[in-house]
């Protein structure tokens, strides 16, 4: 029986009905590299049962302590039940990158079950008729509760339900998982009690170690190796309100290469830069066509990992935050870029002065009960609405995938978009996340706060396209109107699928025609997507 950390007993302090505090993916595979080119559900279910061995998270389950007087702890489940936690559903006809979105906003709506093991995959079948996709693809789209993972285990997780071969056997030794004994409330309440006779102690400790750290910063701020100002904290917007629980899910895909040469625009700037600054672009020109644009820069938390070496397997959070500004009130992209390079420099020597580990250790002696009711409170009075919240816009953190192949069942895995929490106070969160030779930036979004991610898409696209074209020096194209949000579904869809042909550098597509793919099975994986609009159509 391990006991939470501070962080991550937030998460499940967080968990309402309407923020369920769950991260995922949308992963979609291509099986013609599997046996017979076709894969099973119950394949899957054969292949996740045979490396169950080799996860810390997925068999255990949370144990809450009465009133919530001290932290939960994970339990190695005594009723766990593969087959509860990997769902089964396929999608109408025509099957198409729409109906995938929506389908995966409605599954990633509901909340887990915190009884059980708090993950679950859902196989999506029937994606036939996803632009480059051959009949028969499917996808996954997974859950698992924050408290368990972040950014940097969840890629621990992807290693252990995919292999480098498609033909990879399954590891070899005897699965040695035992049981626990749930406990009871009375044990609970017993250990509750010798914990909190040791915080005080714990607290003491930690603001000793951190107190270098603060003396460091303080240093640091006289010196003007950095500074505070008013632009790291954002001003509200309507994506920073109570939220429903209804969400939409969409991405755009875009080539890695592509980044590297934006980042060329200016000295010193980093690939995380040129996210934050396209991302920058696609909230201006979002928030101009609703006539919502605040004066002042938008920003966001970008999650840092501390995660070490030895702490690799490990679950829970090992994260610390940096804020960063987006650069929104800025027109020009190339001097967007130059003023996201800056201020995120100046966060990054902020977090390095205090200590990111520091940061994350001074959570892990967080009174439980304080946290809990603050949770509860800060949602059932609404405080999100008045004007009580993040000093934060959006949330965009940054996944590195697997820069080669993998497989899952043998299907090969043609690409990965991520799906992220969202709270009251926080309607918007991005995920950047790489894979090969691509990288997918998606968003989470409250339905009521975003009702028209097609829209948001475009922004996101056309965000890239000018810091693209921008970087390989083709003349500036005429701004196209931003108030003119989402045409008809059908002539989107027609729009999406000649993109990639009309369009020098656009997301390519996931994978070349069926016959094409033949010629080149078992070599070079084929190339990632272009992401088509989610549509009009609400999800739940």
């Amino acid at each position: 029986m391990q006991q939470l950390q501070g962080m991550d007993a937030s998460f499940v302090a967080l968990e309402t009905r309407n923020s369920p505090m769950h991260i995922g993916s949308i992963l979609v595979y291509n099986p013609e590299t599997a046996p017979g080119g076709f894969v099973r559900f119950k394949d899957i279910l054969q292949f996740l049962d045979d490396r169950l061995k080799m996860s810390k998270t997925m068999r255990q389950r949370l144990v809450r302590v009465p009133f919530d007087l001290d932290y939960p702890y994970w339990v190695e489940d005594p009723d766990f039940d593969l087959e509860y936690h990997v769902r089964h559903v396929a999608l109408p006809k025509p099957g198409d990158w729409r109906q995938l979105c929506i389908q995966a906003a409605r599954i990633f709506a509901r909340p887990l079950d915190l009884e059980r093991p708090p993950w679950e995959f859902t196989v999506v079948e029937g994606l036939d008729n996803v632009e480059g996709l051959p009949k028969g693809s499917y996808a996954y789209i997974t859950k698992v509760h924050h408290a368990a993972i972040d950014g940097m285990s969840g890629i621990d997780l992807m290693e252990v339900t995919h292999t480098l071969a498609p033909d990879e056997p399954p590891p070899p030794g005897e699965d040695t998982w035992q049981p626990e004994k749930v406990p009871n409330p009375v044990e609970l309440l017993g250990r509750s009690y010798i914990n909190a006779i040791a915080n005080p102690m714990k607290q003491l400790e930690v603001a000793a170690k951190a107190a270098p750290g603060l003396a460091k910063a303080i240093k640091g701020l006289a010196k003007k190796e950095f500074d505070l100002s008013r632009e790291m904290v954002a001003p509200k917007t309507r994506f920073n309100r109570k939220i429903s629980p209804h969400r939409v899910v969409e991405g755009v895909s875009v080539p890695l290469a592509d980044i590297k040469t934006i980042r060329t625009l200016h000295d010193g700037a980093k690939v995380n830069d040129v996210f934050l600054a396209i991302i920058g672009g696609a909230l201006r020109r979002y928030l101009s066509a609703k006539d919502d644009l605040p004066k002042q820069t938008l920003t966001a938390m970008a999650p840092i990992s501390v995660r070490g070496k030895d702490e690799k397997g490990d679950m829970g959070n090992q994260v610390a935050a940096m804020i960063a500004p987006l650069g929104t009130h800025i027109d020009d992209p190339a001097e967007r870029l130059a003023y996201v390079n800056d201020r995120t420099t100046n966060s990054k020597a902020m977090t390095d002065a205090i200590g990111a580990r520091n940061m994350t250790e001074v959570s892990k002696v967080s009174p439980a009960l304080y946290m809990a009711l603050g949770a509860q409170l800060y949602t059932r009075l609404s405080l999100a609405n008045r004007g009580v919240g993040p000093i934060f816009t959006t949330v965009v953190t940054n996944v590195p995938g697997p820069p080669v192949p993998i497989y899952s069942a043998g299907a090969r895995l043609e690409s990965m978009m991520g799906l992220i929490c969202l709270t009251d106070g926080m309607g918007l969160a991005h995920v950047v996340q790489s894979y090969t030779d691509e990288a997918t930036i998606s968003f989470t979004a409250c339905r009521e706060l975003l009702p028209d991610p097609e829209f948001y898409v475009e922004c996101i696209r056309e965000s890239f396209e000018e810091y693209r074209d921008l970087a390989s020096g083709e003349p500036k194209k005429p701004a196209r109107n931003p108030r003119k949000p989402a045409t008809a579904p059908k002539k989107r869809a027609s729009k999406a699928k000649t993109a990639a042909a009309k369009t020098a550098g656009t997301p390519k597509t996931v994978a070349r025609k069926a016959s094409s793919q033949k010629a080149r099975a078992g070599t070079k994986r084929p190339a990632a997507r272009s992401k088509a609009s989610a549509g009009k159509e609400k999800s739940t």
